[in-house]
């Protein structure tokens, strides 16, 4: 059974920083993606970042230069810094794997950013 935990949201003010981690168990981010996406009050989910399964990174425009994607094999984890918050970036974030095309979901944690 695969589980991803995501831990780290809470309420920040512009132009702050949060750091989010998913740990995951029945998978492993040394062979499968790792991913961040969020969804908006009203809007889509939507990619965030990626790291595959090579070290390699994909970032959505709107937060290259400030979020930053990283995993720790070790402990199986995806991390995401996520520095120059702005209420756009309000959102829950979900972490996502995917594994013999099956795409596997944590519940999700709520990043506030405040103006």
């Amino acid at each position: 059974q695969v589980l991803l935990v995501e831990s780290g949201g809470g309420s920040v003010q512009a132009g702050g920083s949060v750091r989010l981690s998913c740990a995951a168990s029945g998978i492993t981010f040394r062979i499968n993606v790792g991913g961040w996406y969020r969804q908006a009050p009203g809007k889509q989910r939507e990619l965030v970042a990626v790291i595959n399964w090579d070290g390699d990174t994909n970032y959505a425009d709107s937060v290259k230069g400030r979020f930053t994607i990283s995993r720790d094999i070790g402990k199986n984890t995806v991390d995401l810094q996520m520095n120059s918050l702005k209420p756009e970036d309000t959102a829950v974030y979900y972490c996502n794997s995917r594994r013999g095309g099956v795409d596997y979901w944590g519940k999700g944690t709520l990043v506030t950013v405040s103006s």
